[in-house]
């Protein structure tokens, strides 16, 4: 066991944690462009934090957290997710008090206790944005819009706009009733946890996953169907305003999320075959709930990266691959080792990526090495070439020899990567 991880959790090295940073850096790159800016929150929080912000009823908070009772007696739990903690980050820093609107990201890893499957773990690492102050439907289609954006860049293909609109407190009032009028008439086929559900909080029972109570809820009332005056016409306008930007939707009334402080807008891009990507939509009351002194509107959204990898698969998408070492030097010989590897510290502090050796190879292991690294470019250094101040670099993909003083080797290659720059920018 002590070999072996836990299950549910996953190492990242090599290709994957290649692939993880490029998804994250093309993340980055897109929230820099919309100014939205990186926060950072704790991987635990006390644990009302989420039963309050994230719902009592939900699944999350009934069967997925990992809490616990620290040293202190007090109950924390690992975040399930990203959203509560960046609130209470917003509200303990009084982030409420700059202008608004307050735009955030933020990488973080998340903890469930579920299953295990394809894009799902139960340590996962979530990509997420908040776009808190603002009450306009706007800040719901810039949202989407980056996301839109970002799954373009990522190359994927397969995942389209859901939305729904689940209403407001005031409508959602009258939904209930609705709602639970139906599930009453169909109690006795429910499962346990749902006749608990449709007594708290019935639109809980839109979300089951037992197949029984999804086929019972097939027919259930909806909550686009009982909106009120101003949640129809945040709806109306958030519509319009994707007609205008030409993204595709589809209104999909089966969407109600998993966690309680959603309000109005909900929405998932959801592929062929029914997979969630990415999910989101509004939560006005979720500030005012943590803080009751607070009342302040926000939306926001929650992407796993493992779910994104699992796309790129399914639709064989490659990401630009890992960089290979500009440079290998090899080194000949003892005595040339400590002058070599200062040599090889200089390229490094100049930005040129840089390997050696470390294992005492031949030099022909070294030149095997190499190739193994996918080096562009090797130099073998000895006795020889550090007494004269020169040496043969050679490219490793024409098989072009080079003879350059050492203390142009920095220099020689960054001539050379902004010469290839210029040929990029110019459309060679």
């Amino acid at each position: 066991m002590i070999t072996q991880r836990p299950k549910g959790t996953q190492d990242w090295y090599g290709a994957d944690m290649h692939r993880r940073t490029v998804i994250e850096t093309k993340a980055r790159q897109l929230c820099r462009a919309y100014n939205i800016k990186e926060i950072s929150t704790p991987v635990f929080e006390h644990t009302v934090l989420f039963s309050r912000g994230v719902g009592e009823t939900t699944d999350v908070v009934q069967k997925e957290m990992y809490t616990f009772l620290d040293k202190g007696d007090r109950s924390i739990t690992l975040k399930p997710e990203g959203t509560a903690g960046a609130i209470r980050a917003y509200l303990e820093n009084g982030l409420f008090a700059e202008s608004q609107p307050t735009k955030l990201f933020y990488f973080t890893q998340a903890f469930r206790y579920e299953k295990p499957q394809s894009g799902r773990l139960r340590q996962h690492n979530q990509f997420g944005v908040e776009f808190i102050g603002s009450k306009s439907p706007l800040a719901e289609v810039e949202l989407i819009t980056l996301i839109t954006e970002f799954i373009r860049r990522l190359g994927l293909s397969d995942a389209k706009l859901h939305i729904n609109s689940i209403g407001c407190r005031s409508c959602r009032k009258t939904y209930n009733d609705a709602l639970l009028a139906y599930l009453k008439k169909h109690e006795d086929s429910l499962c346990e946890t749902c006749r608990e559900r449709m007594q708290k909080n019935p639109l809980r029972v839109i979300d089951c996953k037992v197949p029984s109570c999804r086929e019972i809820v097939k027919d259930a009332p909806r909550t686009i169907d009982y909106l009120d005056e101003e949640c129809r016409t945040h709806f109306e306008e958030l519509k319009s305003l994707l007609g205008e930007l030409e993204i595709p939707y589809e209104i999909d009334t089966g969407i109600v999320r998993g966690l309680d402080y959603y309000t109005k807008t909900v929405f998932e891009f959801v592929n062929a075959d029914g997979f969630t990507l990415c999910g989101g939509g509004r939560y006005d009351g979720l500030v005012h709930e943590i803080d009751e002194k607070q009342d302040i509107p926000a939306v926001g959204f929650g992407m796993g990266i493992e779910r994104i990898l699992y796309f790129l698969d399914r639709e064989k998408v490659a990401l630009d691959p890992e960089e290979p070492p500009k440079l290998y030097v090899g080194i000949l010989g003892q005595a040339a080792r400590a002058r070599a590897f200062r040599l090889v510290t200089q390229l490094r502090d100049a930005g040129i990526a840089t390997e050696t050796d470390y294992m005492d190879r031949s030099v022909k292991a070294q030149m095997k090495y190499a190739n193994k690294l996918g080096a562009k470019n090797t130099v073998i250094l000895g006795e020889d070439e550090l007494a004269r101040n020169a040496a043969f670099v050679k490219n490793m993909e024409t098989g072009e020899q080079t003879e350059v003083a050492l203390d142009r080797l920095a220099g020689f290659f960054l001539e050379e990567q902004n010469a290839a720059g210029g040929r990029e920018s110019s459309g060679e």
